[in-house]
């Protein structure tokens, strides 16, 4: 690792760490070097401007101001292929037109020549969509019902094909056995329902605000290998 590339690592090792902060002697045995060699570095990214602060006392260490500095935006071909087949193999993804947008943005940053390399492993990735996508109209509503906790009226079809319109106040969305469905109260039947997304035929976002609905007390606590999307 040269130099530019330690500075770039202390960087990022001080961003992950957060308020708490590292050690010079911690970050030493990370990247393999002396403490001698990470105060020089610091001093020399202290220069450059970057928002670094010493903690004093024990366990005190570096910490990087995080609100003055933003990541990079560097992205491999590897990186934007695996949000592309993400995308591509969940057609109905919540949020997929925010998913769409955010893969566009990584790729008008990204260099040309690992934009190159996504599309090369891209082309090498064959799948086939389990669930076709909700109508766009559709699926935007259920999108802004969830994000804003409104109240949505839905034209429904059931398992014998008959269409019932319900006003629903949502809960959550939720993916298993190949398909993904709406938690919602129904007004209708006074209860916890699940709807699958694919037989929504119509959905009509109300402005009246829903009840705050915990998920996991309406419908149970999740198995053992399901659970609340992490993002970090």
């Amino acid at each position: 690792m040269n130099r530019t590339e330690r500075l770039y690592a202390i960087t990022e090792e001080l961003r992950a760490a957060g308020p708490t902060g590292r050690t010079g002697t911690w970050l030493a045995r990370r990247l393999e070097v002396s403490t001698r060699t990470i105060k020089r570095d610091i001093e020399a990214l202290l220069q450059a401007g970057v928002p670094l602060w010493a903690q004093a006392g024990p366990g005190g260490g570096y910490v990087l101001d995080a609100a003055r500095t933003l990541p990079p935006l560097n992205f491999t071909g590897a990186e934007a292929a695996a949000i592309a087949v993400a995308l591509a193999t969940l057609p109905a993804l919540p949020f997929a037109a925010d998913g769409r947008t955010a893969l566009s943005k990584v790729l008008a940053a990204m260099p040309t020549a690992e934009l190159e390399r996504a599309e090369e492993i891209a082309n090498r990735l064959w799948l086939r969509a389990p669930e076709p996508p909700p109508r766009p109209a559709v699926a935007r509503a259920l999108d802004e019902a969830v994000r804003t906790r409104r109240v949505i009226v839905l034209h429904y079809e059931g398992r014998a094909g008959e269409l019932v319109e319900r006003a629903v106040e949502p809960a959550a969305l939720a993916a298993t056995g190949g398909h993904w469905y709406l938690l919602a109260w129904c007004r209708l039947r006074t209860a916890p329902r699940w709807f699958r997304t694919d037989r929504i035929r119509d959905a009509h976002l109300t402005t009246e605000q829903a009840p705050e609905h915990d998920a996991a007390t309406l419908f149970g606590v999740p198995p053992a290998d399901a659970g609340p999307v992490r993002l970090r």
